[in-house]
């Protein structure tokens, strides 16, 4: 762009099904815990009060409707796109952010993959720019769609003139 303005818009691209996936799986362990807890509570416990197992009971719909529903709605919402000018990124379920990082701020690109999302082939990349707001995150990227942004973001940031500051 000639002006030296990036627009805010909506990215082109979605991040791989497979991160309905790790999503979900990371919600069921995430609720796992407390869930557990209120059974050995009750295991343990002789006489409980009844607003227990009413708490309980809350707690898993809760848990399942989280589960069910925050995974297919972040994926519906996340979104990145990389062009010779920005890496735009749009992120969230509830509360939703969208974020563009001009090439001439990128400082670093890097990539993170945990267990979880090495058994499912996916990546997080991280784009650090000089902004208060911290980095931009691509969570649940193919790993080879990954490695092949990585190159480019790379190409383009040493292409681009500026000192990412």
């Amino acid at each position: 762009m000639s002006d030296n303005s990036t627009p805010l818009r909506q990215p082109a691209h979605r991040v791989s099904d497979r991160a309905i996936t790790w999503w979900t799986v990371h919600a069921v362990i995430g609720w796992l815990v407390p869930v557990v807890g209120a059974v050995v509570a009750m295991a343990l416990v002789d006489d409980l009060p009844s607003i227990f197992y009413v708490g309980l009971i809350v707690l898993v719909v809760v848990a399942v409707g989280h589960t069910a529903v925050m995974p297919r709605w972040r994926f519906r919402v996340h979104r990145w796109e990389a062009t010779d000018d920005a890496v735009y990124t749009q992120s969230g379920w509830l509360s939703q952010q969208w974020r563009v990082a001009p090439m001439s701020r990128i400082q670093t690109v890097d990539t993170q993959r945990g267990p979880l999302q090495q058994l499912l082939r996916l990546t997080t990349v991280t784009v650090t720019t000089a902004s208060a707001a911290g980095p931009l995150h691509i969570e649940g990227l193919d790993l080879a769609l990954a490695g092949e942004l990585v190159e480019q973001l790379t190409a383009t940031t040493q292409a681009t003139p500026g000192d990412a500051t």
